[in-house]
Formats: structure tokens, C-alpha cells, sequence
């Protein structure tokens, strides 16, 4: 992660990520409506007061901001430069977590922990979220859970869960789901076969028995 910059700056070059890298835009203009540099913006200034002790108007930023957009990211998160949150819709990112420059994050990305259990068992201060690094692609629904690695230009495929470390330019990907061709047509003069409903076969268990 590089050096931290002013926050105009960031925030400008925030803008001009969400501009090169959402074809569905127009322009600045329109992209100062985007759901995921309004998320992402909020965070930039929640942080800053998170890191100055101002924990108090840090949550209420995030709380805001986690309303108006459905991102959830925790003050203390750290979050390199021209992060681009595409879409946005619930993607949460942990207190401890650390994201590397030029990250792309897609809806429903969970940067979390492990869960209270093995949190409340490790030190106080230990790292209980991911670190992940530089140009790295988290897509839809990917969740990497607990203090792992993921290294920098990795790729984490839709729907991929991810609880150890990643290595390097590595590409995860969850199994993809299966595809089977229509059934054919039944033969001429046949029908289908096709399951009874429930009451139906009672129905008719009770008629062979003769209680009708």
C-alpha cells in the first residue's frame, strides 16, 4: 500500500477511478452519484476520525453512510488508493482489514472475521481480518474470512470463499454449477411420467383399501 495523501486528493483521484473504470458512466458529473464513491468517500473521512480518536463521529459517518449506500465498512479499515467498489450493495469490510492499491471490490464482497469465538480467544490488538493486496479483483460475492494474506494481482472468483493464505497472482474460483440439456420429448403415445400430489395418493390408498 502506498503512502497516505491528503484527502483532496484522494477523494479526486477517487473520482477519476470511478470515471475510467464504470462504462456505464458519463462523465464526473454523473459519477459523483455512484453508490460506491459515495461509500467509499464516507469511509475516507470516517477513518480519518477513527485514526484521530474521534471514534464517536467515526461511527456515525459509517452509520450513515452504511444507510444510504448498503456498504458496511468499519472505520478502522484501511483502504489503499483508487479502491473501485462497483455496484456496492452489501459489501462489508472489517475493522482490522487492509486493502491494497487499485483493488476492485464487486457487490456482496465480505472482508470479515472468523467469528466470536476464535476472536475473543486471540490476543488483544491480534488482526482478526484479511490484508489483501495491490490490483487484486474480489468478485460478486466473494468472502475471505479471518487475519489472511491475499497477495498482490490475485484474482477471487464470484462466490469463492477464501480462509487461508492466497499467494501472489493466484486465481480462486467457487464450483461452477452444472448444467444439464432439457429432458427430450416423451415418445409418441406415451405421457410423461409426473408424481402425484401428496392428498391425491392417500386419496387413492384409501379407495383400494375399500374404506369408500
Amino acid at each position: 500500500m502506498s503512502e497516505r495523501r491528503g484527502l483532496l486528493p484522494t477523494l479526486r483521484e477517487d473520482l477519476g477511478v470511478v470515471v475510467e473504470r464504470d462504462p456505464s458512466l458519463g462523465g464526473r458529473w454523473e459519477a459523483l452519484g455512484h453508490t460506491g464513491l459515495s461509500a467509499l468517500w464516507a469511509h475516507r473521512v470516517a477513518h480519518r476520525l477513527h485514526r484521530g480518536r474521534t471514534r464517536w463521529a467515526a461511527r456515525a459517518v459509517a452509520r450513515i453512510a452504511r444507510r444510504r449506500t448498503g456498504v458496511e465498512i468499519h472505520p478502522g479499515a484501511r483502504l489503499g488508493r483508487r479502491v473501485f467498489i462497483d455496484h456496492g450493495a452489501s459489501v462489508v469490510i472489517g475493522q482490522t482489514a487492509v486493502v491494497g492499491d487499485d483493488v476492485t471490490i464487486y457487490q456482496q464482497v465480505t472482508l470479515g472475521a472468523v467469528g466470536w469465538w476464535a476472536d475473543n480467544a486471540r490476543p488483544p490488538g491480534a488482526r482478526r481480518h484479511p490484508v489483501v493486496g495491490d490490483r487484486v479483483v474480489l468478485g460478486a460475492n466473494a468472502t475471505v474470512l479471518g487475519p489472511v494474506t491475499v497477495g498482490d494481482d490475485c484474482l477471487i472468483g464470484a462466490m469463492a470463499t477464501v480462509m487461508d493464505d492466497v499467494p501472489a497472482g493466484a486465481r480462486v474460483y467457487a464450483a461452477r454449477s452444472v448444467v444439464r440439456p432439457a429432458p427430450g420429448p416423451a415418445p409418441e403415445g406415451t405421457h410423461p411420467a409426473r408424481s402425484a400430489p401428496p392428498a391425491l395418493d392417500a386419496v387413492r390408498l384409501l379407495a383400494s383399501a375399500g374404506s369408500w
